[in-house]
């Protein structure tokens, strides 16, 4: 891969005794939808906030759009654009006033701000309350807010920790509406989700942590012909049917050793 949008180096992040991240090198291109899946604490958030400079890293080295992120954090912070688990919203603010606000600090102008600020409220369908500040909304309205704020400022990079978490079908649709028009016009999307479905449908590649390291990491073909080349009755053994191609989940469980034995099952519901 010449010139990765997204680069790590033996990634690693302690917490005391506890090795949250362990030697993780990603490769992510320029123009990719990336998934970034592990089941629950496998060390995505973790990853994630290493990528975006909210968490330190023990040792390694990241580099984003070539400029490595520790000597060039301000101007790394400047071309992406971030939707944390927690979202972090100013919940005393108007949707206008927040992503005002966000504007300015990634230095636009005030007409500027202003305009994009019209146009992502009415595309993220933010207008029927205008004057509602940001505590009040629901949760989804919160996503979409938070996505909107993460944009405004046009980056190159956006990286997305469990955006679909809690969303109804409608913002769902909003928000891959948004990334799809990103990616058409040359960014680069990393996302986490739980949501396997979504992440087959959106992501052109992927990786998998388990346990805090890199497991797998590819096209998603490549990584189901990896799967299926181990051995010949996997699809059997995720659920699936022989000659069937195997599904993202299928591949996922197979990777992490998620699948479920046929003889466990709770005694009182047998």
């Amino acid at each position: 891969m010449d010139s990765p949008t997204i680069c790590t180096e033996n990634l690693t992040r302690r917490f005391g005794d506890l090795v949250a991240v362990e030697d993780v090198n990603l490769r992510v291109a320029p123009g990719q939808f990336f998934g970034f899946l592990g089941p629950n604490g496998a060390g995505k958030s973790t990853t994630i906030k290493m990528l975006t400079g909210l968490l330190a890293p023990t040792s390694g080295r990241i580099q984003i759009l070539g400029l490595d992120l520790v000597t060039n954090m301000v101007e790394v912070k400047r071309q992406i654009g971030v939707v944390p688990e927690g979202m972090a919203l100013f919940g005393r603010l108007t949707g206008s006033e927040y992503l005002n606000f966000v504007g300015r600090m990634y230095g636009l102008d005030r007409e500027t701000a202003a305009k994009r600020t019209a146009e992502l409220l009415a595309f993220m369908q933010l207008t029927d309350q205008p004057k509602a500040l940001v505590t009040d909304y629901s949760h989804g309205m919160q996503k979409k807010l938070a996505l909107a704020a993460a944009v405004i400022h046009g980056p190159k990079v956006l990286f997305l920790d469990e955006p679909f978490e809690g969303v109804d079908a409608i913002a769902a649709g909003t928000l891959k509406a948004m990334l799809q028009r990103m990616i058409g016009r040359g960014a680069t999307v990393f996302l986490t989700s739980h949501v396997l479905e979504i992440v087959e449908r959106l992501c052109t590649h992927v990786g998998i942590i388990h346990r805090g390291r890199l497991v797998a990491q590819g096209s998603v073909e490549e990584l189901r012909a990896g799967v299926e080349a181990r051995a010949a009755d996997l699809p059997m053994a995720a659920g699936g049917r022989a000659g069937e191609k195997l599904t993202l989940e299928q591949i996922f469980l197979l990777t992490v050793g998620g699948s479920r034995s046929d003889g466990q099952e709770l005694s009182w519901l047998g």
